[in-house]
């Protein structure tokens, strides 16, 4: 069975591309914490490469920004190319089946400036 799920935070904002077939696609980096510590007693981060497709992609990349905590739920894929030199690489990635939005570091800015202008306007002075 291939399945992977992952809870992280989008490393960048996403960017939707459109293939020559015409079909929606973004690829993110999703920055997933370790729930160990390394020896020096800090958590270390992967780097998680996603591809997501058609409507995933369009409102992740409308939706989502960096910094963002999302969750994915996909399968892991291998590609292959070839560089300037013949070389073979290969690259695994996750290829998105679900995406849930987490939390969004955007709306909770506003929030806090949404309650601060609030209790602002409630100040009333008294003689």
């Amino acid at each position: 069975m291939n399945h992977v799920v992952l809870v992280g935070r989008l490393a960048e904002n996403p960017t939707l591309t459109t293939t020559e077939s015409g079909k929606q696609v973004t690829t993110v980096s999703v920055a997933v914490t370790r729930n160990f510590k390394n020896p020096d007693g800090i958590y270390e981060t992967d780097f998680i490469r996603c591809v997501l497709w058609n409507g995933i992609a369009s409102n992740t990349s409308e939706y989502c920004h960096s910094g963002d905590v999302i969750g994915i739920k996909g399968r892991l894929q291998t590609s292959k190319y070839e560089d300037e030199n013949k070389k073979t690489h290969y690259i695994m990635e996750v290829v998105a089946e679900k995406v849930t939005f987490l939390s969004s570091a955007k709306s909770k800015d506003e929030v806090t400036e949404n309650n601060e202008n609030k209790s602002s306007k409630k100040t009333k002075k008294v003689n």
